[in-house]
């Protein structure tokens, strides 16, 4: 008996039904094209492509919220309540996550929902990881990529979560609105841990775990954090970052957060940083794109697979400078392209 080969393109479902679908607001769609986006695959980069180019101007763009926090600060609680809290205003709530060095350690991104069991089960979020660094792009492109898909599914609310504290959380900044950063008490100590420059970064912080026996201590972490905000230049122009406390556990300080968020994009909007950022996260994006995909399109040259090896034994060998082989390197595949 003969089998018919299995023919896996045209078992997929066609752009355009692809999108009326993902507009819909229908998750099996919107999940379809985050794998799309995912996928290493040069064939999936362009379907996904084309999805993208259908949803270029979303009728209602979305509010973009980075959170950030040394481990243990709660970020998985707070974003479940957080989220939650957002969910029962009636609003639709994303959550991402960005891990640009999972490329490295190959562990999980963001890891089970049930960090975040009660948002995972409402009707109104949808929870997904970002994905991990790689080719066409990396976690860059793709995370940029999956909140469109998002915005374009109808989602308000899009938080995107970074792990640790580290080169995420300028990688999330340059793609977000409003960016957030969960401390705990003890400034002094948990600065200590902080990468340089992060406390230039957030519109808000947030002193967490502000309950029981810590809330004194909360109080005075969040005076620290205030006094240290009030001689440091706010990454955002025309807001000044402050410092407030929440308990994500009792739920306190929620409501004062995101009416903080709103007062945010009200001041914003009306002053036009909202629209510049935007703009200009755009123009970020091309350029980055550029060099990606030139890098991409470089290293995955045959001709530059075949001689790499032996110019980089030259090099290691000092018998040629490092700056000689590159321009050999670049010469060869401009030759190659037809460009020298």
């Amino acid at each position: 008996m003969r089998y018919k080969k299995y023919n896996r393109r045209k078992q997929e479902i066609p752009v355009d039904d692809l999108v009326s679908r993902l507009q819909g607001g229908e998750r099996v769609a919107l999940a379809q094209a985050i794998t799309l986006v995912e996928s290493n695959s040069e064939y999936h980069f362009e379907k996904a492509q084309d999805i993208l180019q259908s949803i270029t101007n979303p009728a209602n763009p979305s509010v973009r919220i980075g959170i950030t926090g040394v481990p243990g600060v709660g970020k998985s609680t707070f974003i479940d309540t957080f989220g939650m809290y957002l969910c029962e205003k009636g609003l639709k709530v994303a959550v991402l996550a960005v891990d640009p060095s999972s490329q490295v350690s190959k562990g999980s991104i963001l890891g089970d929902k049930t960090r975040m069991e009660r948002l995972a089960r409402h009707k109104q979020a949808f929870i997904r990881p970002s994905p991990s660094s790689g080719t066409l792009g990396g976690v860059n492109r793709k995370t940029r990529e999956t909140i469109l898909l998002c915005e374009a599914a109808g989602f308000d609310v899009i938080l995107i979560e970074t792990v640790g504290v580290g080169q995420g959380e300028f990688v999330v900044r340059s793609m977000v609105d409003f960016f957030l950063l969960l401390v705990l008490t003890g400034a002094g100590d948990e600065l200590q841990t902080m990468k340089k420059g992060i406390m230039e970064l957030p519109d808000l912080i947030v002193v967490n775990k502000a309950d029981g026996d810590n809330l004194n201590k909360a109080i005075k972490a969040e005076h620290e954090y205030n006094t240290i905000l009030h001689f440091l230049k706010p990454y955002t122009e025309g807001w000044t970052t402050k410092a407030m406390r929440a308990s994500a556990l009792k739920e306190i300080g929620i409501e004062e957060i995101w009416k903080t968020v709103e007062r945010f994009f009200s001041t914003t909007k009306e002053n036009g940083v909202f629209s510049n950022r935007r703009m200009q996260q755009k123009k970020d994006w091309l350029y980055d794109m550029i060099k990606e995909q030139l890098a991409y399109q470089f290293f995955h040259h045959p001709l530059i697979k075949e001689k790499i090896p032996f110019i980089e034994k030259g090099v290691l060998d000092g018998e040629k400078t490092v700056a000689n082989s590159v321009e050999q390197l670049i010469a060869a595949f401009m030759n190659a392209k037809g460009l020298g």
